[in-house]
């Protein structure tokens, strides 16, 4: 059985996060994050409560017969789902495009200073 090797991490500061924080790159990255995530988040909320305030109180319209025995409430229901995989999709584009080169930006700066 073999040791494993020690890696003398050396001496060194930590980086200073209440700087980073502070940072207009951080600020950007924050601010860029927001301006998605805040909104998408409300408009599901509402998108979902709507659908549980239709399917509590609208019974005869989410009854109403779309095609066959699929109803308005299994379309709006299984909508629910595609939204769902529809943000999650759309966020990680929107991560690739504006916030992971902020971020390794950050990084960069963190490790370079390391």
């Amino acid at each position: 059985m073999s040791a494993a090797p020690t890696i003398d991490p050396g001496t060194h500061e930590p980086p200073d996060y209440i700087q980073v924080q502070s940072s207009a790159e951080f600020n950007e990255l924050r601010s860029a994050h927001r301006s998605f995530a805040f909104p998408v988040t409300v408009a599901f909320i509402a998108w979902y409560l709507g659908y549980v305030l239709l399917s509590s109180y609208a019974g005869g319209f989410m009854a109403t017969k779309v095609l066959g025995n699929v109803n308005v409430a299994f379309v709006l229901g299984i909508a629910q789902f595609a939204t769902t995989f529809l943000i999650a999709w759309w966020y990680s584009r929107h991560a690739a495009a504006k916030l992971d080169p902020k971020a390794e930006v950050i990084k960069s700066r963190l490790e370079g200073d390391a």
